[in-house]
């Protein structure tokens, strides 16, 4: 079969296989498009002669896409998504919009940066909500490209030098991101702890009962990685998945854990805990917003990335 020929297709056909992709459904997406089913019907069948793949099949009571079909999918909804905006562009306007934001962040950048977007809400845009979700992975990419979240807040690396590296070979950029703010990675402790005073070397700290801070739940994390490089490792007795956990516990025990030294201000138990410097090198943290390129040119959207950028820059103003 020859390849399709793209200067021909009709595009309304891939709004109709949008729409069905998104419903599952011939008569719902045949509702929202304003359409009859026969016309949905015949619009999909079109499109099969054109590409040569079934696209959907009933399934029960549903319409069940075939591998094609989803591997498609994404890239013909977000084309749609740009054309739309870039041809009828849709102004935000704060104090008249009800629009909803899901933004997913740990809970100690949530901490830092959700006081400030809130406030920025009351006094500017009283109908907008927002939703935080759990930021369980260091590489939010399958998040933002699933449309789970608008906009995610944190630390990682990995997937930044992953981004400048295709940015170097000039291809295209998938993802945008925006530094919010900087800080550090230090030990904690309770008061009183045997090494809250007195020397704190590398041996103490591998010697001594760890808790790790895990948003996968993996055993290990990047505090280990430097300890590796350097042949050596640590003894991590607890994980859990949130650094709020982890602060209460370490006031009433004897583990250590690895936190940001701006989360423990906003802890509410500050004067509970010792901070002490990591006896070795790691690498200083970077807090990014990342959001993917469908929502670059969304009005909604800039109010919200510049709402995020005004509310770190209050949670760190001298």
């Amino acid at each position: 079969m020859n390849p399709p020929n793209f200067r021909t297709l009709d595009l309304n056909l891939l709004r109709v296989f949008d729409e069905v992709m998104a419903e599952r459904s011939l008569t719902r997406a045949a509702r929202n498009l304003s359409l009859t089913q026969p016309a949905v019907s015949n619009a999909l069948r079109r499109l099969r002669e054109t590409l040569g793949d079934a696209l959907v099949q009933r399934s029960g009571q549903a319409m069940a896409p075939t591998p094609r079909a989803r591997a498609i999918w994404p890239a013909v909804r977000e084309a749609l998504q740009l054309l739309e905006e870039s041809l009828i562009p849709s102004e935000f306007v704060p104090g008249q919009a009800t629009s909803a934001f899901v933004l997913a962040m740990a809970d100690a950048t949530a901490a830092e940066l959700m006081p400030g977007l809130i406030e920025i809400l009351e006094h500017e845009a009283p109908g907008v909500t927002m939703r935080v979700v759990p930021l369980t992975t260091r590489d939010p990419r399958r998040l933002l490209d699933d449309e789970a979240c608008d906009l995610a807040a944190g630390y990682f690396p990995s997937m930044l030098a992953d981004l400048t590296t295709h940015t170097q070979l000039g291809e295209p950029m998938p993802f945008f991101h925006q530094r919010l703010y900087d800080g550090e990675y230090v030990c904690v402790m309770r008061k009183g702890h045997p090494l809250a005073k007195g020397p704190f070397t590398l041996n103490r700290f591998c010697a001594a009962r760890h808790m790790l801070v895990s948003f996968s739940g993996r055993p290990h994390g990047f505090i280990d990685e430097s300890l590796a490089v350097l042949g050596r490792k640590r003894q991590v007795v607890l994980t859990v998945n949130q650094f709020f956990t982890a602060g209460r516990v370490v006031a009433n025990s004897n583990l250590l854990t690895v936190l940001p030294r701006h989360f423990v201000r906003v802890t509410g138990i500050a004067e509970q805990l010792v901070l002490r410097p990591l006896p070795f090198a790691v690498s200083p943290v970077h807090v990014d917003a990342v959001w993917h390129r469908r929502s670059q040119q969304s009005s909604a959207h800039m109010w919200l990335r510049q709402a995020v950028v005004r509310a770190a820059d209050k949670a760190f103003a001298p």
